[in-house]
């Protein structure tokens, strides 16, 4: 069986590197991935998928990248349960295992 993932897109906003229960660094970001090709309307619409680093991926992604910058994430897809108010949620995250920095974006 394989679970890998390959995603290439934008950063939606800056990394934050912080500090989990167990002492380890982690941080979560989204990124942007236009699809390619258009709905009904005639428009591109946008996919926005959550992704989780740890350790040193998310120290060093968050040191070069910024809001917009394009990245390529290599990792596996990760489903959890999170109880909230009693009620079960469950969440489908990717789990980075390499990140790419592929661009920044320009400044004005």
């Amino acid at each position: 069986m394989l679970n890998q993932i390959v995603l290439v897109g934008r950063l939606t906003r800056d990394i934050t590197v912080n500090k989990s229960g167990k002492g380890n660094k982690v941080a979560t970001l989204s990124l942007a991935i236009p699809r390619s090709f258009k709905n009904s309307e005639g428009v591109y619409e946008t996919d926005f998928i959550d992704c989780v680093l740890f350790d040193n991926i998310a120290d060093n992604t968050s040191e070069y990248c910024k809001k917009g910058d394009i990245v390529g994430i290599k990792g596996r897809v990760q489903s959890r349960v999170v109880e909230k108010d009693n009620e079960k949620e469950y969440l489908t995250e990717i789990i980075a295992e390499k990140v790419t920095f592929l661009s920044s974006k320009k400044e004005d």
